[in-house]
């Protein structure tokens, strides 16, 4: 164990946050006319122009965009407790996911596997899917058996099928399609990979 004899700041707040920022700007933003002291962290691919604020934090995301001035953006917890929403966008560990879509029957989901790592082996009860391989190479388990996929490919899953995609080296983009009138992150059964993929 070694002392950390450096600079120590917790960033748990915007206005914290803010302080440390290198640029006043994080993605797509622009700071117009007569504003002073404002921020925006961006993580949307659309532009943001702020205009005639003062001590102001933007961020936007793909579960929201929180519009606050600075001393009142650490008082956000209550509201978005309130929010019953989807969540939009999720990194773990084999990658991410974003939903694109939402329908009364359908969700769509943009999923990005990182090179090497893999789905749960997995069924769904109230729901098929299908993934459309937009980049990269891999394979698909459906139950049981093994295919490559490569940029084009369409797989189709009906309810109750195990299915499970690898990717390869160069990792995978899928989009998701998911159909039925319950959809639900609840409604997953996992099981152990096929003996033959562990090998």
């Amino acid at each position: 164990m070694l002392r950390y004899s450096g600079t120590w700041k917790d960033i748990g707040t915007w206005n914290t946050l803010t302080e440390a920022m290198e640029d006043e700007v994080i993605g797509r933003g622009t700071l117009g006319e007569r504003t002073e002291n404002v921020h925006i962290v961006n993580e949307l691919n659309l532009p943001i122009l702020a205009m005639g604020l003062k001590d102001v934090v933007i961020a936007a995301s793909p579960d929201g965009i929180l519009v606050s001035t600075e001393d009142t953006a650490d008082k956000i917890k209550p509201y978005v407790d309130a929010i019953d929403q989807q969540i939009m966008f999720a990194e773990k560990s084999w990658g991410s996911y974003q939903v694109i879509d939402v329908e009364k029957d359908s969700m769509t989901i943009k999923v990005t596997l990182n090179p090497g790592h893999r789905m749960n082996y997995h069924s769904h009860d109230r729901r098929d899917e299908v993934w459309t391989i937009v980049s990269g190479t891999g394979k698909t388990i459906v139950d049981g058996m093994v295919q490559p996929v490569k940029p084009g490919d369409v797989i189709t899953m009906a309810a109750g099928c195990k299915h499970s995609i690898i990717a390869g080296d160069t990792g995978l983009q899928i989009i998701e399609v998911q159909l039925g009138n319950d959809i639900s992150v609840s409604d997953k059964k996992k099981y152990e990979m096929p003996t033959f993929e562990q090998a």
